[in-house]
């Protein structure tokens, strides 16, 4: 393919792309085949001779297409969003057509200074604290800076790993050898709830360290309170706490946890202190919703995804660190062939060290389409949209007479569940938990709107989660049509006898 023939097949790509998110709501949201399907559709070797692009348009709609859950669709609520944008899209294509891989700054220097400024304009842009930011007010080089993941798991993993080295040289400071060092290393011990994110856990398996999972309070709240017992419980055990993971918007329920009270733990316990707030953290370019974050300006690290609720195309996930140091002494390996630039580096970052892999995409580049062309205003829109609409449902809900709120609706998160006394008198938990579990399994054949359930504390509760880019009213008022309608014949047939 010349560039003659690519400029034609891009313009049909357009036209495709368009006319998709132009029908994306009459198409079920549900992907419906089964495991296997497209491995009895498509050949088993790569083929010998050159395909034209009409033969792969085609297999496009007749055998992926089939196989694809609409994540886009305004009819989609499962787990989180996972925002795209036309602008991101353009941002997207123009890193596509620069291909470059930016582990430094010599590779591209325009992609690692965007990536600087971009995670500055967005540091500001939710509030976070001067310390976070790469470049002071007096444009002097700050300690802290930001850097884009590929995933809010990724960030996890990256920061515990400077936690770690942090603990290693708090070690060496009072004395102890290195070598003793690296051997207390196995009594390392991080600090999650039983809400956080399973990245916290994965991360902790991967660098030798243990997990202390804890409970969460009734709120779904991991609590000063709980953290402060585990940490005092552990030093008499002869355990190091190192790690902390305070989340802002949970999984399940989009929960805030105790941040003011970890703080303080993780500020008396030299731990290191990260906010995961990969769902919520987009609600933070709206002021109305920062005094809910109150206590993540003592975080050593914060971690939110673009990609989630704020318009950019997967993947993106803007993470920060209040000092650099630790995360580049533990992530820098030197090479000759990877060369620093000599001078004046103030502003010379090379984001390698700030990750796990080596090669980067040029992803500063969909954000800051994405942030030029909605600007704050823009977002801020999208995301009050959003919990407009979670709050009308959650009074539709209620209204009904039928359903509960199981925790308070904040974001654009409704978690509920079908009321004991609705599925029948004298019910025992079994009873309503199936009553819910049914309404998901309903929901899920009926496939006119796509939602997923979870369980809290033993009760099987229904997630609504409302987020998507091209999502209007029309999209969540058929969500309550659904819900009814599949909610009374459940009902109906509990009476029965059966469901």
């Amino acid at each position: 393919m010349d560039a003659s023939e690519f400029r034609k097949r891009g313009k049909e790509m357009v036209d495709i792309i368009a006319d998709y998110y132009e029908s994306l709501d009459q198409q079920p949201p549900k992907s419906a085949v089964s495991p296997g399907y497209l491995y009895k559709r498509i050949p088993h070797e790569a083929p010998d001779e050159p395909e034209s692009f009409e033969a792969i348009r085609d297999d496009i709609e007749s055998k992926i297409m089939p196989g694809m859950t609409h994540w886009q669709s305004g009819n989609f609520f499962g787990w989180y969003p996972s925002n795209f944008s036309f602008p991101g899209m353009l941002g997207d294509m123009y890193s596509s057509m620069f291909n470059t891989i930016g582990f430094n700054w010599i590779c591209s220097p325009a992609a690692t200074e965007l990536e600087t400024i971009v995670m500055d304009w967005l540091a500001k842009l939710i509030g976070l604290d001067a310390r976070y930011l790469s470049i002071n007010e007096d444009g002097s080089e700050g300690t802290g800076g930001g850097v884009i993941q590929g995933s809010a798991s990724e960030a996890q993993i990256t920061v515990m790993i400077a936690a770690r080295e942090r603990m290693k040289v708090h070690l060496l400071s009072r004395g102890t050898s290195a070598e003793e060092a690296e051997q207390m290393q196995s009594k390392f011990v991080a600090y999650v709830s039983d809400q956080t994110h399973s990245a916290a856990q994965k991360g902790a398996r991967i660098i030798g360290c243990k997990t202390h999972i804890l409970s969460s309070d009734s709120a779904f709240r991991l609590t000063e309170k709980t953290l402060n017992a585990a940490v005092t419980e552990d030093r008499a055990a002869g355990l190091i706490p190192f790690f902390v993971c305070g989340t802002f918007g949970t999984t399940n329920t989009a929960a805030i946890d105790d941040l003011p009270g970890i703080a303080k733990v993780a500020a008396a316990e030299n731990m290191w202190f990260h906010v995961d707030a990969a769902y919520a953290g987009s609600a933070l370019t709206c002021p109305e919703f920062r005094p809910l974050s109150n206590g993540i300006e003592y975080a050593d690290s914060f971690n939110f995804n673009p990609h989630k609720w704020m318009l950019t195309n997967f993947d993106c996930s803007a993470l920060w660190v209040a000092d650099s140091t630790h995360l580049v002494n533990s992530l820098s390996i030197h090479r000759e062939y990877l060369p620093r630039v000599k001078g004046d580096v103030s502003f010379v970052k090379d984001y390698r060290d700030w990750q796990l892999p080596l090669g980067r995409r040029f992803r500063a580049l969909k954000l800051w389409f994405v942030m030029r062309m909605y600007g704050g205003s823009g977002i801020r829109k999208h995301i009050r949209t959003h919990v407009e609409q979670a709050k009308w449902l959650e009074q539709q809900l209620l209204s009904d007479g039928r359903f509960e709120i199981v925790t308070p609706v904040v974001f654009g998160l409704v978690v509920f569940r079908i009321k004991p006394h609705a599925v029948g008198e004298n019910v025992c938990a079994d009873d309503v938990n199936a009553a819910n579990v049914a309404l998901v399994r309903r929901i899920h054949e009926d496939n006119r709107i796509f939602l997923v359930g979870t369980k809290l504390k033993g009760c099987d509760v229904v997630r609504v989660a409302i987020g998507s880019t091209f999502g209007t009213m029309a999209n969540v008022e058929l969500a309550v049509q659904v819900i009814c309608e599949l909610t009374a014949r459940i009902l109906c047939s509990s009476d029965d006898g059966h469901q």
